[in-house]
């Protein structure tokens, strides 16, 4: 992955794609000369920010729940945990989906996009949206008050889908030019691949809690990969798409099995925000593979 083209003079134009995408946007949103390798500090803050959030599920999971964890509630209850899990998590995603097309709408969307990732101000959305991530994470994770969870779980949908805004009007560029709807495409693998994972989670019954280590050290190296490749300039191309898409998939797997095996039956916000978040970050890098193909 490249720098952004404001940092960089980039490499000469490579693909009809790329071209069409960079005359739909502003270059100093993305970087078409490499459509698939777009906004390189971008893609650090989602993977700093998103993985940082499966960072604090993973980093929690050695906290030993003082209350009656799902796996030890009764049928009723378990099931009740679930549903209601399982339903904030489509009702996130049905939100996010309504304010993302509503940014796409505004007529100042692009002109955001490009000031978002601009200069210094992408350091200030870094450290913003990091910020708002533990603060969603404390408040969906509060025991006191349940409008407080949903106060956190609100706030991190919203979180998201600005900051997948810049992602999206650069893939929407590319499937005009290509006649297609790579939003919509990868969605439906995104999904898919979801639903797989969970059966996988849910059929076996199994505990994948050890997979905490493997993804937190995952999460770290990745992140120190791209912030050197911000620093130094080599490129990320598909294959570590392909690679976080994985890392994406496992942390899906971990969250579902906590959901399973760790949650407490009153977590259902708390375990849907941190699926949602997951959820996220696989689609992010399934369109990223997507968005590759020339």
């Amino acid at each position: 992955m490249e720098k952004r083209s404001f940092a960089t003079g980039g490499r000469p134009a490579q693909g009809s794609s790329s071209r069409i995408a960079s005359q739909l946007l502003p270059t100093r949103i993305f970087d078409f000369r490499q459509p698939s390798e777009s906004v390189q500090i971008h893609l650090t803050v989602k993977l700093a920010t998103v993985g940082f959030r499966q960072l604090f599920d993973i980093m929690d999971a050695s906290y030993v729940n003082p209350y009656t964890t799902v796996a030890q509630a009764d049928v009723v209850a378990r099931t009740s945990f679930f549903q209601k899990t399982y339903l904030h998590v489509a009702g996130a995603i049905v939100a996010f989906i309504a304010i993302e097309a509503a940014l796409l709408q505004m007529p100042m969307a692009k002109s955001l996009a490009q000031s978002m990732t601009s200069g210094m101000s992408w350091l200030i959305v870094l450290g913003a949206f990091m910020a708002v991530s533990w603060l969603a994470d404390k408040w969906a994770n509060s025991d006191t008050s349940r409008g407080m969870q949903y106060a956190g779980l609100g706030l991190f949908v919203v979180a998201e889908a600005v900051i997948f805004l810049p992602l999206l009007l650069a893939a929407t560029a590319i499937s005009q030019f290509r006649n297609s709807n790579l939003i919509a495409e990868a969605g439906v693998v995104t999904l898919l691949l979801v639903a797989g994972i969970t059966a996988i989670a849910f059929t076996t019954k199994k505990d994948f809690s050890f997979l905490g280590s493997f993804l937190k050290i995952a999460f770290f190296v990745a992140i120190g990969v791209i912030v050197a490749s911000v620093l130094f300039g080599f490129s990320l191309g598909i294959v570590f798409s392909a690679v976080m898409a994985l890392i994406a998939a496992g942390s899906i797997l971990y969250t579902t099995s906590n959901i399973i095996h760790r949650y407490n039956p009153n977590q259902h916000v708390a375990a849907s925000l941190a699926l949602f978040s997951g959820i996220a970050l696989l689609f992010w890098y399934v369109l990223q593979i997507f968005m590759s193909r020339d």
